[in-house]
């Protein structure tokens, strides 16, 4: 029997991992047939951990792309952790999303035989060779994964995976303890499994926006129904994970090279099937075809703001201009490093008193960390420190005095392209194309728009504050110069023509439908939280 769900003023159909928006998907087909397109290409937007779940970056990203293409009908394949995420959406769709397909990484096993099977040669073949890590057969293992229910409990319990493990271990490993290998084995392969069980949406188009499991999805999509597969990286998905295992204390020495190796399986398989794998800046494709992503299949398209969005803010209030403000616009995360960003801005207050910091963006992805800031600020006695929540900072942008982005890994973030838009030098640390967008790539002589620190180096991030703060004119030159960069280079316009065009060639190449008017620019980041990369 079928469930009605809501989420907010939107019904849904709960028909298991699918969530079918039931009256959108009548009120898309009577628009689109009164724009006299009747078969329109179907785009299947591939998301891990963000959309529609979050706010903020990829997030704001994803929804205004397909706000973006209004003629056009969306389904969304989103990775989510578990089933307490299931339907709990931070955004109000667009009319044109007419499915949401949950896949849960962390889910009970909900089939049970009671004859186990074997796997026939070919199978297990298959699942030697992605143990192995030699030329891993991805479709045969699709085929099995797919023909029938199976329980994952059984198949990594059982002999077939015992046996494919051992040879691993003592090709590679038998120097350590096997029962430990043997469950970290599980574990690493259990959330692939589960991937691979995914009953895939049918599509023209599967736009993956990481590679992982995400790229996992967009390849099964193409094998089952055909069609196309687009990668769209932001950040590259297998370095990032690298560094967050290279960090992490809950996986131990030679399993951590484990780790990162499944991930890199999974990132070839997607560079290898897709037709077009984009990134945003020339430092990022070059980590992709280190990683094995074939150059010709590689495009740069940059992010982009809708500038005339950012101007005529509201500014400083005449009580307000005796202060120096500073703001920081993300979510309140380990990654973004705001305990280093809160320790700076309490050295340059010591010695600039004017000074006040917003921190604009939500705070409850992690609610320890955040409790944690808060804290830090109570116990160091720091003044004027502000967190704000979500918020539009479109209300706030007009009053800083300049921006700030601390964080350990990012992409290329929004936020310093919306602090250009509105005329606001930023300080940020060297990750990602932050330095490119601050100082300007080859060939830019638009000049230096802010500041470049080191990572979680408190010493830098404070003299930047203090030659900011201290000097009104640099300040003034700094904005002006980011300004003439982002309406240069980083316009809303000029990457939506880009997908437009990546998206008209797909259609073209399969017979589908496609007007030259395509594109609308709409209110991108209209979530109520604007910024972060």
């Amino acid at each position: 029997m079928r469930n009605l769900l809501y989420c907010g003023d939107q019904e849904y159909i709960d028909t298991g991992s699918v969530l079918v928006l039931v009256h959108m998907v009548v009120k898309t087909q009577r628009r689109l047939r009164k724009r006299g397109i009747e078969e329109r290409m179907r785009i299947c937007i591939v998301a891990e951990g963000c959309y529609p779940y979050t706010v903020g970056g990829m997030s704001s990203w994803a929804h205004g792309l397909i706000r973006s293409f209004p003629s056009q009908e969306f389904v969304i394949l989103a990775i989510v952790a578990n089933r307490e995420l299931r339907g709990k959406f931070v955004y109000e769709l667009p009319e044109n999303v007419v499915e949401v397909h949950e896949l849960y990484l962390d889910d009970l096993d909900w089939c049970r035989h009671k004859r186990k099977s074997r796997m026939n040669k070919k199978e297990y073949q298959a699942l030697r060779s992605l143990l192995l890590g030699k030329q891993v057969e991805w479709e045969a293992l699709i085929d099995y994964f797919q023909k029938k229910k199976r329980s994952l409990n059984d198949l990594l319990m059982g002999e077939d995976f015992l046996n494919a493990v051992t040879e691993f271990y003592l090709l590679h490993y038998s120097q350590i303890v096997f029962t430990d290998f043997l469950w970290t084995m599980r574990s690493i392969y259990l959330p692939l499994f589960r991937t691979l069980q995914m009953k895939i949406p049918k599509a023209d188009v599967y736009h993956c926006l990481c590679t992982g499991y995400a790229g996992v999805l967009g390849c099964m999509g193409k094998y089952i129904h055909g069609g196309r597969l687009l990668l769209s990286e932001h950040g590259i998905y297998t370095r990032e994970r690298e560094e967050e295992l290279i960090r992490s204390k809950w996986v131990k020495g030679i399993y951590k090279n484990i780790w990162i190796e499944q991930f890199r399986k999974m990132s070839r398989m997607a560079y290898d099937r897709a037709e077009l794998v984009t990134s945003l800046y020339a430092g990022a494709r070059e980590l992709q075809t280190e990683l094995d992503c074939p150059v010709e299949k590689t495009m740069v398209v940059p992010n982009g703001v809708q500038v005339e969005r950012f101007q005529d803010l509201l500014g400083k209030t005449e009580a307000e201009e005796g202060e120096i403000y500073v703001g920081a616009v993300f979510r309140v995360t380990p990654i973004k490093d705001v305990k280093t960003l809160i320790q700076a801005f309490a050295f340059a207050k010591e010695k600039e008193p004017r000074l006040k910091l917003w921190i604009m963006g939500p705070w409850d992805n992690d609610d320890g960390y955040a409790q944690e800031c808060f804290d830090m600020v109570g116990i160091m006695g720091i003044a004027d420190v502000i967190f704000t929540g979500r918020i539009d900072v479109r209300d706030y942008y007009g009053k800083m005095d300049m921006l700030i982005l601390t964080s350990i890994s990012e992409g290329q973030p929004l936020t310093i392209l919306e602090s250009f838009a509105a005329h606001k030098p930023v300080i940020a640390t060297d990750v990602g194309d932050c330095s490119g967008l601050i100082l300007g790539n080859e060939g830019d002589s638009f000049g230096e728009a802010g500041i470049i620190t080191h990572i979680m180096n408190v010493g830098e991030i404070t003299q930047a504050i203090l030659t900011l703060a201290q000097n009104r004119q640099l300040r003034l030159q700094m904005g002006e110069n980011g300004y003439q960069r982002v309406t240069a280079g980083y316009r809303m316009e000029q990457m939506l023509n880009a997908y437009g065009t990546i998206y008209r060639e797909f259609a073209e190449s399969m017979q589908k439908p496609w007007a030259d008017n395509e594109v609308e620019m709409t209110d991108h980041q209209s979530d109520g939280y604007i910024g972060e990369g």
